[in-house]
Order: C-alpha cells, then sequence, then structure tokens
C-alpha cells in the first residue's frame, strides 16, 4: 500500500489527520523539500518491529564475535589490598 507523502509544513498543520491515516492505512512518510525524511507509525506496528529487530539471548551468546570489549587490567597491574592489622 503506498501512500502519498506529507510535505513537512502539511504534517505540521494537519498533525491529527496524519496521525489518524498512520494508525488507519499504515505508515506515513513526512517529506522535506521532496526528500524523505521521516516515517510516523502506528505503536502496534513499532511494537512489532521492535520485537523482530531485537536479537534474542540465544542469538546473543551464539554470536561468532563479541558485541562489546571487556576490559581488564594488565596482569599484575591491579592494586592490592592488604589486610589491617588487627
Amino acid at each position: 500500500m503506498t501512500t502519498k507523502p506529507w510535505p513537512v509544513h502539511d504534517a505540521k498543520a494537519r498533525f491529527s489527520e496524519l496521525l489518524d491515516a498512520c494508525v488507519s492505512e499504515g505508515p506515513q512518510i513526512v517529506t522535506r523539500r521532496g526528500e524523505q525524511m521521516a516515517v510516523l507509525v502506528a505503536m502496534e506496528e513499532w511494537r512489532r518491529i521492535e520485537q523482530i529487530t531485537r536479537p534474542s539471548l540465544k542469538s546473543l551468546l551464539l554470536a561468532p564475535a563479541p558485541r562489546w570489549e571487556i576490559v581488564t587490567p594488565e596482569r599484575g597491574r591491579a592494586k592490592r589490598r592488604h589486610p589491617s592489622a588487627l
């Protein structure tokens, strides 16, 4: 389903109408000077997209490379605590 793009000045002036179209017709594209800049989607659609794109714990654990680097101090360079004298 293709909808006509909303120029930003129309989107601002008729936001309620834009929101209604988003809910009833699907995602609405907002343009600035003819260039597509943003998409307004219904909350239900947004949650569906979030669920699809969120990686599962299983996929994170089985990934071939780490998603972040664990920073550990060089061996022998960490400061040690000395036991208190009683």
